[in-house]
């Protein structure tokens, strides 16, 4: 097509959907941002109490995952990735309309609050498996590393911003008598944020899959791996999912109730959490590189283990501060070293399924560490002293695991690129991710475009003049 004696320039449909990519991961981050991360907070701003904004920040996420396991039947009715993907995103997003309604109402039963909070997770987790093979399909190998890196930069960055922009509006909000009309603006945002998210889906290309055959590992057979030396890894992540719970969902009920934090100090706490875990990131890689992935599971596991207590220690602000950014550092190195490690005990052909299974797992673990930890709080009536037991508690069951670690004897051979997914941000540890499997780097791909991807080129190159 000619357009003022010029020839119209072709439309390259993958690099407009990368761009449309990075859109959405930027978009989605502030929803990370503004949304969930601030649903204990409004659980306690509208009188449903401590325990029960804790386990709303962790009840959801296992009802999720088990949602989470029909998805594959659910996506052969579907018939494509990327409409479940775009329609797990659109559920997401319209997640928020019943808390903006009770936010702005000044009341919300704790029942709409749960099944809310679920349909959100589901989304997030449902959505994963579909997106990461439909990303597998789109990026081309050789460029994966580079632009996963660059994706993620991106989020990270967002998902700073939608903390701050809450936190500021929560904060001023309730400065002038109002606090719940500042959730109903966070949580508006938040979900205008998702539908931009989904409308950048939507704008990405699906290309035909290609043949590869995954294969189902059932819950059974992965039962069995946690019993061998192999799925040691596996085990200890539970363990350690199970002994940080005990105290992580309640640190925020600690800091607004007991400590009476303002919004402003609330989000600062998760803020230097989250900037250090981000930033040493950036180091670990070369750390891993240089004396491996085990050795580095070490420091992190080893560095989780007083986290919790040093919260006894003092109820000092600036000193809270400096324990937020040991944690972001000791959670970035305990995650950085799991997602190098858990590639090299999964075979290709199988990580979408164990991974699948595993969340499963690992929410469940999460859940078993907030009842327990629940139920402790609850019988002491929920005192500070309370708080101080449980947190000392956490602290022991985490070193109580640490023998775990020397059944851990994976290394990995080739060190894996590997981007994480930000799911949300928490205030005891920066956030919690999980691997974008679609980001590994492919060496022996890396030159090659997938038949999929120059079918798309070719395509759009014979279309470009009629």
């Amino acid at each position: 097509m000619k357009r003022g004696g010029q020839a119209e320039q072709p439309v390259d449909p993958i690099r407009s959907s990368l761009r449309s990519s990075v859109i959405d991961a930027s978009a989605f981050s502030v929803m990370v941002g503004l949304g969930e991360t601030y649903l204990p907070a409004f659980v306690l701003a509208v009188g449903l109490g401590e325990v029960v904004a804790g386990l709303m920040a962790t009840v959801p996420m296992l009802t999720g995952s088990i949602l989470q396991m029909i998805s594959p039947i659910v996506l052969k009715h579907t018939g494509s990735r990327r409409r479940w993907v775009i329609l797990c995103a659109s559920t997401q997003a319209l997640a928020f309309v019943p808390l903006c309604v009770g936010a702005w109402q000044g009341w919300i039963p704790g029942w709409c609050v749960l099944i809310t909070a679920t349909l959100y997770w589901a989304g997030a987790l449902a959505a994963a498996p579909a997106w990461n093979t439909w990303m597998s399909h789109l990026v081309p190998p050789r460029i994966r590393t580079h632009f996963f890196s660059r994706r993620t930069r991106f989020a990270q960055f967002f998902v700073m911003l939608g903390l701050i922009v809450g936190g500021v509006i929560l904060h001023n909000t309730k400065s002038v008598g109002v606090p719940l009309l500042g959730f109903t603006i966070v949580f508006a945002v938040a979900c205008l944020s998702r539908l931009i998210s989904s409308y950048y889906l939507y704008k990405q290309v699906e290309p035909a899959s290609e043949d590869f055959i995954e294969r189902r590992v059932r819950l059974g057979e992965m039962i069995n791996r946690f019993r061998s030396r192999r799925g040691a890894l596996l085990v200890y992540m539970a363990s350690v999912q199970i002994a940080t719970q005990l105290a992580a969902p309640y640190f925020t009920p600690f800091m607004l109730e007991k400590l009476h934090f303002t919004y402003g100090m609330y989000v600062g706490m998760l803020a230097v959490s989250y900037f250090a875990r981000s930033l040493s990131l950036i180091f670990l890689g070369r750390f891993a590189r240089r004396y491996g992935a085990i050795k580095l599971l070490w420091f992190g596991g080893i560095g989780l283990i007083p986290l919790a207590v040093m919260w006894v220690v003092s109820d000092s602000p600036v000193y809270l501060m400096s324990t937020q950014v040991l944690a972001g550092v000791c959670w970035a190195t305990y995650e950085f070293a799991t997602f190098l490690l858990l590639f090299e005990t999964i075979p290709n052909d199988e990580r979408t399924s164990v991974l699948t299974t595993f969340n499963l797992v690992n929410s469940t673990a999460i859940v078993t560490g907030s009842l327990l930890g629940g139920a402790l709080l609850r019988s002491l009536d929920a005192s500070y002293s309370a708080y101080m037991w449980l947190f000392a508690i956490s602290s022991i069951a985490r070193a109580a695991i640490i023998p775990l670690l020397r059944r851990v004897c994976v290394e990995p051979g080739v060190m894996l690129d590997v981007a994480p997914q930000i799911l949300t941000v928490r205030p005891s540890g920066g956030s919690i991710d999980r691997p974008i499997l679609s980001s590994l780097d492919d060496p022996q791909s890396r030159d090659r475009l997938t038949q999929s991807q120059l079918s798309l080129l070719s395509s759009s190159k014979d279309g470009s003049e009629e």
